[in-house]
């Protein structure tokens, strides 16, 4: 690598005793004959995963928990406040903030296969070209926030939601650039399976993030701008903890300064960007249309409100399947790139099986809690009643996103993003969506039938993956990886 400015750490050994733990240094794994063979190698795996998937999981939570904090001070100012910053935290910020992670999986798949390979010294160069990719994108979706206003009002939102909406989107916009900073960071650590760290960081965050909100929020009584202040000065924390972390030298080879071959196969980048990002991107707007079709029914405010305060619950218990998802992403890209096909699929087993296993008990958690939890976020006796009735709904859905997003980890992983794509817009926008309508306004179910359609989408998308899944010839995919590493990599293939 030619670099531009130059550090150097004395972690390259740590890098790659790192890569060996993860993908096993004995080679690949051999037949399991019995059961006492599968449950010795289930409780080897559960360990290399819960070594991944324990700090991801809680780095994803706090991660969402900023959104999700800033949520429940807003509903303590009124409805409409609560509204302005769940629509703009669903619509326009979650709509950004699928398509900039979406593209910054491209990194996941290709960080992942080149450390299972062993050829560290890629990773800064991919993360660079992240950047690049990404910056661009963020300039391109700067006008949805500056006139979130215009669009909220075009998708037929209501007038005063739209003003406060648009307003506190555009008092967001630095938090977009802050996404296309974090994503290739955290693509780039993660490879590496850094993520003590950024658990570490992510903690921290969160916690002066509620100190902020309750000081300047409520206290101070800065309102809506001061609940936009602290949200973009909390992930520009995240973002400049994490670059001076790599950049300090703590990564070794894999980060030997900024180079030119950042600019290098560019366009190729882009195609595997945009193949990621549509496949994520449609599994995030899914939900985001769930709120905005609620914004059409009777009494929308109250519908907004509940269905945002379930989607926040939901969030939460997506972030614990993200920590899953980033886990199975890793060890299947690592095993694939190592010539690891059995190791491979058998993580695939045991992370599905124990995501099943922790969304369960999630959702006997709500059942059991679900008179309590929505008091955290509304005095509203109308919107509380409407969650309640939800509960049973959101449980089933926690459950089954549990097990979502690491069947797309696993295609990640394995670099099946176009693939998924396609399954994504049949599953949800040809099958859930039509039927969520239909049942709302046609049966007039309201928000329940809304999120009927939405659950059917997501279950018959989760059915086709793991049917997917099933009957994926790993040692061709592992062929394929190593044949990826070495054409991103320069070489002949």
């Amino acid at each position: 690598m030619e670099p531009l400015l130059g550090f150097t750490g004395d972690s390259q050994n740590a890098g790659h005793s790192r890569a060996a733990f993860l993908t096993g240094k004995e080679g690949d794994r051999e037949h399991i004959r019995g059961l006492r063979d599968f449950f010795r190698e289930f409780r080897a795996e559960s360990k290399v995963l819960w070594f991944l998937a324990g700090p991801a999981m809680f780095t994803a939570v706090c991660q969402y928990s900023l959104g999700a904090v800033t949520l429940i001070f807003a509903g303590q100012l009124g409805t409409i406040e609560l509204a302005a910053v769940s629509i703009e935290n669903s619509v326009i910020a979650g709509l950004c903030y699928g398509l900039m992670l979406g593209m910054g999986s491209a990194l996941e798949t290709l960080c992942g296969q080149v450390v299972g390979a062993g050829k560290l010294d890629m990773l800064g160069v991919y993360m660079q070209r992240s950047w690049l990719i990404l910056l661009v994108t963020a300039l391109l979706l700067t006008p949805l926030y500056v006139f979130a206003t215009n669009w909220l009002r075009l998708i037929g939102q209501t007038a005063d939601i739209s003003r406060a909406a648009g307003q506190f989107a555009l008092w967001m916009l630095p938090q977009l650039f802050a996404y296309a900073f974090n994503f290739p960071l955290a693509k780039f650590l993660q490879a590496q399976s850094r993520l003590m760290f950024r658990a570490a960081v992510a903690a921290g965050t969160l916690l002066v993030h509620v100190f902020l909100n309750w000081l300047l929020v409520l206290r101070l009584g800065w309102g809506l701008p001061g609940a936009a202040f602290v949200l973009n000065l909390s992930w520009w924390i995240i973002v400049t903890s994490q670059m001076a972390y790599i950049f300090l030298g703590a990564c070794g080879e894999a980060w030997s300064g900024f180079s030119w071959k950042a600019f290098h196969q560019v366009w190729a980048f882009v195609r595997l960007s945009v193949a990621s990002a549509i496949m994520l991107c449609l599994e995030f707007w899914y939900y985001m249309v769930l709120i905005l079709c609620a914004g059409y029914l009777k009494n929308a405010k109250i519908s907004v409100d509940a269905i945002s305060i379930c989607m926040n619950i939901s969030g939460w218990t997506i972030m614990v399947a993200l920590g899953s998802n980033i886990a199975i992403s890793v060890r299947v890209s690592n095993e694939l790139g190592a010539g690891h096909p059995k190791r491979a699929k058998f993580a695939v087993v045991v992370a599905v099986v124990t995501s099943f296993l922790i969304g369960l008990f999630l959702a006997v958690i709500l059942i059991i809690t679900r008179k309590e939890f929505p008091y955290a976020f509304t005095s509203s006796s109308e919107v509380r009643e409407l969650v309640y009735q939800l509960a049973p709904l959101l449980a089933i859905t926690i459950t089954a996103n549990n097990v979502q997003p690491v069947l797309s980890g696993v295609a990640i992983g394995a670099g099946w993003q176009a693939f998924v794509a396609y399954i994504n817009v049949g599953s949800y926008y040809l099958f859930g969506i039509p039927i969520g309508l239909l049942l709302a306004f046609k049966f007039d179910l309201g928000v329940k039938g809304i999120w009927y359609g939405m659950l059917s989408g997501t279950l018959l998308q989760t059915m086709i993956l793991v049917l997917m899944t099933s009957r994926t010839k790993w040692t061709k995919e592992a062929s394929a990886a190593r044949d990826r590493v070495k054409k991103w990599g320069g070489e002949e293939v």
